[in-house]
């Protein structure tokens, strides 16, 4: 049976402010019997603040009248039916003011490693812009002289996940198979 949030400190809230027995209490929060009774006289918990199971919504008044009529009957926690939170929505994504003179790097990578790709698909993995997409194609990239191509995963721009699937979507797209991936190693530095 699923217990409370703070279990403990539920307890405390319904010794102070309800007459369930401590066997009903002790159920409901998943605690031990005797540790209720000690909350009850003062030797547990001493000095905690109750937490008050309607306000947070995990048990109605209704449920605890209910439990307070009928010793042996057991005070059920409201389940709620909330929808899962959803993955990050479509959009424009957010990209760290440090990693923004890696996009360049990125989507030479994405040029050279994958051409079946669209300068859309490209824009979308990394968030930049078609105008910044055709500077690098063309080299009239302000940074073209310095750039490295190194991978969109590796930079933390895309996830591995997002890469692959806009590259199945571009096969899928084209008909044609990737070619082999190429690796760019650092220039080393004398």
């Amino acid at each position: 049976m699923a217990s409370p949030l703070m279990p403990k400190a539920t307890a405390v809230w319904l010794v102070e402010n309800t007459s369930l027995t401590f066997d009903q209490i002790a159920e409901f929060c998943g605690l031990h019997r005797l540790e209720v009774q000690g909350i009850a006289d003062g030797e547990v918990a001493v000095g905690m603040v109750g937490l008050d199971p309607v306000a947070g919504g995990q048990v109605t008044p209704e449920e605890i009248a209910r439990a307070e009529k009928d010793p042996k009957a057991r005070l059920l926690l409201v389940i709620k039916d909330l929808p899962a939170p959803s993955k990050r929505g479509k959009g424009p994504r957010y990209t760290p003011v440090t990693k923004r003179g890696d996009k360049p790097d990125a989507i030479a990578w994405l040029l050279k490693s994958a051409p079946n790709l669209s300068d859309t698909q490209i824009g979308k993995l990394i968030g930049t812009t078609k105008t910044t997409i055709q500077a690098v194609k063309s080299r009239t990239h302000e940074t073209s002289a310095t750039l490295k191509p190194r991978s969109p995963v590796m930079l933390g721009l895309c996830t591995q996940a997002e890469l692959e699937d806009a590259m199945a979507k571009a096969r899928k797209r084209t008909g044609k198979p990737d070619p082999e991936p190429q690796v760019f190693e650092e220039e080393a530095v004398l």
